[in-house]
């Protein structure tokens, strides 16, 4: 589904992301790890086509991602709240990408029905904007949005930062059925080794740009990401 062939990324001479190989097959839930600067976003910002390559290629169910938008209709992101548009309702951001993705307010709203346990009451008609929502209720809201128009590809980064502990298993439920019950590509980035082993069947751990752990998740996972990361401290 994702194919990642000799891709780096450059800012002022430094190299920040050098990735030979990765591949990630169709309705795999795939976890992305690592300290501050190991390069999580930048491959995500790359895969999503936000910033340019400075050399090699993603291709996206074989489409290259940095040369043509035919990726764009089967994959949706939500990577931080600049992907919303502050002055819109919570309603209204829904539908406009219900618009987007071909969906009509009924499909949207049948959608969003089905997480109203998720939203706690706080987001859907509150006559809120999305700029004055919290942290926590905008990535509720960003995370939804995400899932409008039956997307093959989800690509969240940080999704539990700022969710309360009962939202958090929620979120949970909702990666793992996108990827066993629906077939879903679901691509996650985390600081939390426990969340991520959680919801994800493989982990790639990245160092200052490079892979250098790559696990299929199994009981021993938590206990191996976390001798790891006790050493780097």
């Amino acid at each position: 589904m994702i194919t990642t062939s000799n891709l780096s990324k450059k800012y002022s001479g430094n190299l920040v992301l050098n990735i030979e190989n990765l591949d990630i097959p169709k309705g795999q839930s795939f976890g992305l790890v690592g300290n501050n600067g190991a390069g999580k976003t930048t491959y995500f910002s790359l895969l999503l086509d936000l910033i340019q390559p400075s050399s090699g290629q993603i291709e996206n169910n074989g489409i290259l991602v940095h040369e043509s938008e035919d990726w764009k209709p089967f994959t949706s992101a939500f990577i931080d709240e600049s992907f919303l548009i502050g002055y819109l309702t919570a309603e209204e951001y829904f539908y406009f990408i219900g618009e987007l993705r071909g969906q009509n307010k009924a499909d949207v709203d049948t959608l969003v029905s089905q997480f109203e346990d998720f939203f706690h009451g706080e987001i859907v008609g509150q006559k809120k904007y999305l700029r004055d929502l919290s942290k926590g209720n905008q990535k509720k809201a960003g995370i939804v949005a995400a899932l409008i128009g039956n997307p093959e590809v989800i690509i969240l980064d940080e999704p539990f930062a700022n969710l309360d502990p009962t939202t958090q298993i929620r979120l949970k439920q909702i990666i793992k059925n996108l990827a066993e019950q629906q077939g879903v590509t679901v691509l996650v980035s985390s600081h939390d080794l426990m969340h991520v082993t959680d919801v994800c069947e493989r982990i790639v751990v990245l160092e200052k740009g490079e892979i250098i752990k790559d696990l299929a998740t199994s009981d021993a996972t938590l206990k191996e990401l976390e001798a790891h990361f006790a050493q780097t401290a």
